[in-house]
Order: C-alpha cells, then sequence, then structure tokens
C-alpha cells in the first residue's frame, strides 16, 4: 500500500509537468502538426485518351468500356499494341467501342474472370505495365469482374473441374534439422545474395547469419522433388535476379545442382500399401482457386490482399487510378498464402536496430483517398487483422495521416479494444471512439474488423461480420477538413513510433460505408488464396468421375486450412447409392497427418437421398489445420479411408495414454482487485460524494474503460493506476470545494490559513491525515497497511508540496494540498484490493 501511496504522490508531483505537456501538444497541433518523416512523394501519370468514335450499341457495351477499355487504352498500359490496326486482338480500338467489344469477348471469361486469356497472358509475363505479372493479372481480373458485375447475363460461378489423376508417390521432404540445408544450399546464398537477403535487408532473410532463420525461409523456396522448378532457381533463370556472373543460365543451374545435393541425402517416403488412399494433389497446380465472387467490392478505391508473397512492395489492386502501392520497410515479413507480418524494432548483430515494421504509400498516390473519400463524404476500412497480442496501445492499424497528432483516419488497437480516430467538422481527430474494454472483442487471432463513416450514421465498428453496439458520441460531420498532404499507413505511423504487432492478411478502402449485410457476406467469405482440391476416389466407389472435395487454403507461413468437404461426381447422369464412408484422415507427403485429424471419426452413407447433381452431398461442418512441410508448390495431399465402398483398412488403435500428473500451480493470490463499478462505489461512500455529482461523471465515464475489468490482481497494470489517480483527484478535489462536506470530514483544520501556517505542526497535519485514515483504511482489520508509514508518506508528499521555490505558496494552496493527500490515500490500494 505505501508503495502505490508513493507512486500516487510521483503522479500527483508531475501534475503540473503533465499540464505543461499537454498545452504543448494542443499548441503543436494547432501549428499544423507536421510529420517527423520525409514521405514520399511520387506523381503518376495516367495518359488517359478521349473517346469520340460511334456510341456504344447496347449497356453491356457501356459496362465493358468503362470497366475495361478506359482502363486499358492508355498506351503505357494496352493502347500501343491491341488498338486500331494494331495487333489482334484490338480489345482497345480507340476509333469504334464497339469493335473493340467484340474482340474483347473472344479473351475473356465473365463467369470466371480469373481465367480470361487475357488475364493468363499477362500473368504469363506478356506486357505488365507493373514490376509484377501477378499483380497484372489480379488487376485486369478485377477489371473483368466488375464488367461482369454489370451484365445482366453473367453470373459468378466457380466450376470444378478434374484434376490429373496420379496416385500418392514415394515422396521426399525437407528435414526438420537444417545440417544438410547448411553444408549444400546455404553456402551458395551466404555467398551471392548476402548484400540482401539478411535479417537487416529485404525478405526474404534466406542468407540470414541465422541458419535456422535462412532455413526457414528458404523452405517454401525449395522444391526437393524438381529441384529445377525451385523458386531460387527460377529467379536466376527467368526473372535474371542479382545473377552472379555474366550467364545467369550458367548461375541456376549451379543453384539446381545444390538443390539436386540437398534432395539425394533425403529419403523417400513411400506410402503404406495396405492404406485405403484416394489419389493425390498438390496446392499450387491441382488446385481449382476458389476466390471468385462472393465479396462486395462495388465501391473499393484501395485494395491490399499482399499476394506477392516476396520484395518491398505491396501493391494496391482495386484498379482505381493511381495505384496507391506501399514501401515495406523496417520488421516486416511476408505471410504465406497472402498477408504481411508487423514485427517490432529488433536489434541485430551486424547493423544495429532494425526499426519496427510498416507499410507506407507516398503522398501523391494517397491523394486519391483524399480526392474519393472527401467526394462521397463517407468510407468503410475494411481489414483482416491477426493482432499479435491483446496488450499494446495506441498502435496503428491502418492510418491516414501526417504525424502521431494529426491525421485524416485511423484503425487503432489499445488492449482489448479497436480504436477509430477520425477527422471531420464536429470531431477531434486525436480523441478515440472504440469499442469496450469489457466486450474484449479485440483478440490475438484472425479477425475482419469494418468501421465505418457516414453523414447519417457516424462511425460504427464491426468484428466479425457483427456491429459492436457501440455508438458515435459525436454528432456526424463533413470531411472537408481532410488534408491532402497525407500518407497511408499499414502497421505504424508516419513516424514509425505507434508500431503495431501482428499480421495483416487484407485491407480494403471502400468511398462508401458498407450495409450490415454487406459487411457480413464479406465476412463469410473470408481471406486469403483459396482452393478446390478434387481428390479422386472414382476406384473407390465405382463412379465415373467422383471426387472429395476440399476448400484449402494456406492458412499462415506454417500450416494448411482444409474445410467443408463434400461429394461429388462430375458426371450428372450418375448418383451414388448406399456407399458408406467411414474414417476419413488427410494424407500429406507419404503419410498420415500426425495431427489435425478432424474427419478420423467421420461415418456417413453416400446416397441418392442426400446428393444433389451439381453441388454434391455435405460430408461434415468441420475444418481443421496441418502442419506445412515443404510449401503449397510441392507438398502432396491425398486422403485414406477406414472404409469407402467395398474397401476397408482394419486400423489398430495406440494405447490409450493415462491422465498426464497435475502441474503443481503456485498458489493463487487471497486477494483481488475491484472492478470499475465496485472502484467508483468505494470512493463515493468514503467521501460521502455522490456518484452523480457532475465532474465525478464525466471523468469516470471518459476513464471507465481504462479501469480494471477482472478481479485477477495478477492483471493490475500500470493504466489501471492512472485511471483510479484521475477518479481520486476528482472525488477529492469535490470533497474539499464543498465547504460544509469538508468541514464535517476535517473537523477544526483551518482551510482559510495559508500553507506555511496551516501544516506548521504535527498537530496541524493529524487534522488532515487521521481524518483520512479513519475513513479510507479504516482500523482494527485483520490486514491493514501500517498506520505510521502512511503518515510518513503523506508527510513527505505535504513537504514537497510545501515547497514554493523559496517564495510564498500561492494563494490556494492549501486545499491543494489536502486534495493531493486525499488523493494519494483515495487512490491507493485502499480502495483498490479486496
Amino acid at each position: 500500500m505505501t508503495t502505490m501511496i508513493r507512486k500516487q504522490r510521483k503522479c500527483l508531483r508531475s501534475a503540473a509537468t503533465i499540464a505543461t505537456l499537454i498545452m504543448t501538444t494542443l499548441l503543436l497541433s494547432a501549428c499544423g502538426g507536421e510529420s517527423t518523416e520525409v514521405l514520399p512523394n511520387t506523381a503518376s501519370n495516367s495518359g488517359s485518351v478521349s473517346y469520340s468514335g460511334p456510341t456504344p450499341a447496347g449497356e453491356d457495351v457501356q459496362n465493358f468500356k468503362l470497366s475495361v477499355w478506359d482502363n486499358l487504352v492508355q498506351d503505357n498500359r494496352c493502347g500501343s499494341c491491341h488498338g486500331a490496326g494494331g495487333q489482334s486482338p484490338t480489345f482497345v480500338d480507340s476509333q469504334n467501342i464497339n469493335t473493340a467489344y467484340a474482340q474483347a469477348n473472344t479473351i475473356v471469361s465473365l463467369s470466371d474472370p480469373s481465367q480470361s486469356l487475357m488475364v493468363t497472358k499477362v500473368a504469363g509475363g506478356h506486357n505488365c505495365w507493373t514490376t509484377s505479372d501477378s499483380v497484372c493479372a489480379d488487376i485486369l481480373t478485377t477489371y473483368i469482374s466488375n464488367w461482369a458485375g454489370g451484365s445482366a447475363s453473367s453470373v459468378k460461378t466457380i466450376e470444378l473441374r478434374a484434376p490429373a489423376i496420379k496416385d500418392p508417390g514415394n515422396t521426399v521432404s525437407l528435414p526438420s534439422d537444417s545440417t544438410d540445408f547448411s553444408n549444400t544450399v546455404y553456402p551458395v546464398l551466404t555467398d551471392f545474395c548476402s548484400d540482401c537477403h539478411t535479417d537487416s535487408g529485404q525478405t526474404p532473410y534466406i542468407a540470414s547469419s541465422n541458419i535456422e532463420t535462412a532455413y526457414e525461409q528458404s523452405k517454401s523456396r525449395i522444391n526437393l522433388t524438381t529441384p529445377k522448378n525451385s523458386r531460387l532457381v527460377e529467379r536466376l533463370e527467368f526473372d535474371f535476379h542479382n545473377c552472379w556472373t555474366t550467364d545467369c543460365k550458367s548461375d541456376a543451374a549451379y543453384m539446381e545442382t545444390k538443390i539436386l545435393e540437398l534432395s539425394a541425402l533425403q529419403e523417400l517416403q513411400p506410402v503404406d500399401p495396405d492404406l485405403v488412399t484416394s489419389k493425390a494433389l498438390v496446392l499450387n497446380g491441382d488446385g481449382l482457386l476458389a476466390n471468385s465472387g462472393g465479396r462486395f467490392e462495388d465501391n473499393i478505391i484501395a485494395l491490399y490482399e499482399f499476394k506477392a508473397g516476396e520484395g518491398q512492395t505491396a501493391f494496391d489492386t482495386s484498379g482505381v487510378s493511381p495505384a496507391l502501392n506501399l514501401t515495406l520497410s523496417g520488421n516486416v515479413d511476408w505471410v504465406g498464402g497472402w498477408g504481411v507480418d508487423m514485427r517490432p524494432a529488433v536489434q541485430t548483430d551486424q547493423s544495429g536496430m532494425v526499426p519496427a515494421g510498416k507499410a507506407q504509400g507516398s503522398t501523391a498516390d494517397s491523394r486519391k483517398l483524399h480526392t474519393l473519400l472527401t467526394g462521397s463524404g463517407e468510407y468503410a476500412i475494411e481489414a483482416w487483422v491477426a493482432p499479435g497480442n491483446i496488450t499494446q496501445e495506441d498502435a496503428r492499424i491502418v492510418t491516414y495521416s501526417g504525424s502521431a497528432t494529426t491525421r485524416n483516419m485511423t484503425l487503432s488497437q489499445s488492449l482489448q479494444r479497436y480504436e477509430v480516430l477520425h477527422r471531420s467538422t464536429t470531431s477531434d481527430e486525436n480523441t478515440p471512439f472504440a469499442t469496450q474494454d469489457g466486450d474484449k472483442l479485440l483478440q490475438a487471432t484472425l479477425q475482419h474488423v469494418v468501421v465505418n463513416y457516414s453523414p447519417g450514421s457516424g462511425r460504427q465498428i464491426f468484428v466479425n461480420g457483427q456491429y459492436s453496439g457501440d455508438m458515435d458520441p459525436d454528432d456526424a460531420g463533413l470531411l472537408s477538413e481532410w488534408d491532402d498532404s497525407f500518407a497511408l499507413v499499414l502497421g505504424n505511423e508516419t513516424d514509425g513510433n505507434s508500431a503495431w504487432q501482428g499480421a495483416i492478411r487484407m485491407v480494403a478502402i471502400h468511398n462508401r460505408a458498407l450495409t450490415p449485410e454487406q459487411v457480413q457476406a464479406n465476412f463469410e467469405v473470408g481471406v486469403g488464396q483459396k482452393f478446390f482440391l478434387l481428390f479422386g476416389v472414382s476406384d473407390l466407389v465405382g463412379l465415373n468421375e467422383s471426387f472429395i472435395v476440399f476448400e484449402v487454403s494456406q492458412f499462415d507461413s506454417f500450416s494448411y486450412r482444409f474445410t467443408s468437404p463434400f461429394f461429388i461426381s462430375l458426371d450428372e447422369t450418375v448418383e451414388p447409392s448406399n456407399i458408406p464412408l467411414q474414417g476419413m484422415r488427410l494424407g500429406i507427403n507419404g503419410k498420415e497427418a500426425k495431427v489435425g485429424q478432424a474427419w478420423a471419426n467421420l461415418d456417413v452413407v453416400l446416397d441418392s437421398d442426400t446428393y444433389e447433381p451439381g453441388t454434391g452431398q455435405p460430408l461434415s461442418r468441420l475444418g481443421t489445420i496441418i502442419a506445412l512441410e515443404n510449401g503449397p508448390e510441392n507438398d502432396e495431399f491425398f486422403l485414406t479411408f477406414d472404409r469407402l465402398g467395398s474397401t476397408t483398412y482394419s486400423r489398430s488403435e495406440p494405447d490409450i495414454a493415462g491422465p498426464a500428473p497435475l502441474p503443481d500451480l503456485p498458489d493463487s493470490s487471497d486477494i483481488g482487485l475491484k472492478t470499475f463499478d465496485e472502484i467508483n462505489e468505494s470512493m463515493a461512500h468514503m467521501t460521502g460524494i455522490a456518484k452523480t455529482q457532475q465532474d465525478v461523471v464525466r471523468t469516470f465515464t471518459t476513464v471507465k474503460q481504462q479501469l480494471p475489468t477482472v478481479e485477477n490482481i495478477e492483471g493490475f497494470l500500470s493504466s489501471h493506476q492512472m485511471a483510479i489517480t484521475q477518479v481520486a483527484i476528482q472525488y477529492c478535489d469535490a470533497l474539499v470545494s464543498d465547504i460544509p462536506k469538508r468541514q464535517a470530514f476535517f473537523p477544526g483544520f483551518e482551510f482559510s490559513d495559508p500553507a506555511e501556517t496551516a501544516f506548521d505542526s504535527v498537530g496541524k497535519r493529524r487534522q488532515i491525515t487521521a481524518p483520512l485514515l479513519q475513513r479510507f483504511v479504516g482500523e482494527s482489520l485483520a490486514t491493514q497497511p501500517n498506520a505510521q508509514e502512511i503518515e510518513g508518506e503523506l508527510d513527505i508528499l505535504i513537504d514537497e508540496l510545501l515547497f514554493c521555490g523559496g517564495e510564498t505558496c500561492p494563494s490556494g494552496r492549501t486545499e491543494q494540498i489536502v486534495k493531493a493527500s486525499c488523493a494519494a490515500v483515495l487512490g491507493s490500494a485502499t480502495t483498490l484490493v479486496q
């Protein structure tokens, strides 16, 4: 208790300093709050083309023009080759939009835009206008999808297609330890890639001085089955990426040789011939992309899906010019299955401190947010995030700002609440609107978060598809005061001093608020690269083109997610009839996965009564996670069955282990914390000041979210103590300012005396300290602090507040000392502990 009083004393002694800092902050904010970091500022050249040809022949032609033609007709896109009189197809004919429309229809698929010839051609390296072929392909897919969305005859569906049929074979896997890697591939990486790909350089950290880091970063880039297809080889042979000689093909062949050496050191893993198995598949190669349709994206103006997987750029694939690409810097890494991981600052052996990670756009490209959002007067920030912990505060997830104190809009984390900072004509840009601490909506797991703002409803927060219920305290205003010189940043502030830790899997900025139905729809679609894997079982069930289908995604850099299995035959003329299916398990690289067997107890019958042609028969609503081994390009999956049709496998179950001994946990504390309402009730009772007193209500409402919400004393934080101090100060201020109440509480004390004489004797001081001890601490309790120690701490506090620099203390100091002494005891463990 005396320690807490001592902390209270330090807080109160610093009050003047805090007030000065607040005033300084306000003055700086009033002067504009310039960023402490120079923001990148690059302009874009759209190269727009005006159309003056024949009128579009119909609504669908007009949709094509607005969605596709307008975006591709420029010479720096497709106009230099595929225009009038150019190469066939002339889908950007600038003289006749109807001709361009007819030509475009020969190379697009409105039902499956990502499989359009226009997309796959560019994805294969044909004249991409950015530094990434996949980004150009994504942007083209967006354009065609927008066209399809306006076409009355188009339906966005996913057509299941049979993969190549192959049996599970002898597979080879990367070893669990790095010894073989260190003797084969690693020396090549350290010799020729260490100028860039170290811990303090660019991702991936394949040349890290830490062998384990280098090995983990290299695993997904090594193909032991076909070393020539390894990413480490392809980057040299086809991308000519930092070859160390003048002959990139020779360098690629040398890298391939080292991977072959690594592969030769590993043993083949044959499949147990007694197992009942499906056919085998590889995710990236045999999987059918399942990301088509489902999301509401009509008003997206900036979109980050983090598909690149490497490099220093997070591409904006919204298709809205200018592209607001973000530069990755500091301690940030890519997450497998689309995403980036924002990490804290770290000390390295070679070059000192690597700052916390962030992704930042240029001020020039960020200006499109200002233009399009102030134009609409509303917006939505949509993000899939996985917070690294629930203890970080003032940590910026998404911000469009100029510094730590000047912003247009911000989504932030403080403990277990999401906060929204927002500039409008009716709101303070640095006063957060947040979810409630007690609701604990923010969890350290993957979550879908949407922030809406519209003149009709103000700010709203949705978590995992559900409205938080929090009402914006500010009236909805205009965005006319937004600053167009700010930058979009993910994972930090522009000055780098508000770092957020966690993974960001997707960010979308809409220039319209989303409806609750649209939020729910986008949540249900999920996030990340998803595939359908069609495991062939025709030979086991005796039906043509029969498959068990899973939705599969790379959950993170270390695992896969399998979910929603169903049975289907692509031959719509056949249906199953009384086919038993029991004990289904996942296999990977020649053996059954050790964990994650969610369908081991499955027992269903495939039958026409539950089967629907075209959609199949659902098998389970369960999902599971299994460990990644060689990466999505190399890991080979298959299914095993205890019984499928007339084929069975006699499985011997392992012995069931006995219960583990109970851990010897330390004794829990006999004391706990009072929660926010209990603290407020106690302070009101002790001081005699009503909880409804105006200043008390205002202070308690402000800091309520910062007060303890659970009784576990191990969860006590410094932020709790600051909030308790503020409430205690307000109660004591109300007590001492009320003359009848203070005279009744401190009988005989002369508040009218100057401070130098009011406390010049022990007796006078005890007129203050004795009532505080009696009313706040109590007497003759089973356990209580030592009264003399408390009085000693209060005497030190009074002496410090009596020191006025050799001058006479100002009037009112006597009341201030009494208020401080009151708050020091009221805000201590006497109130908090129970």
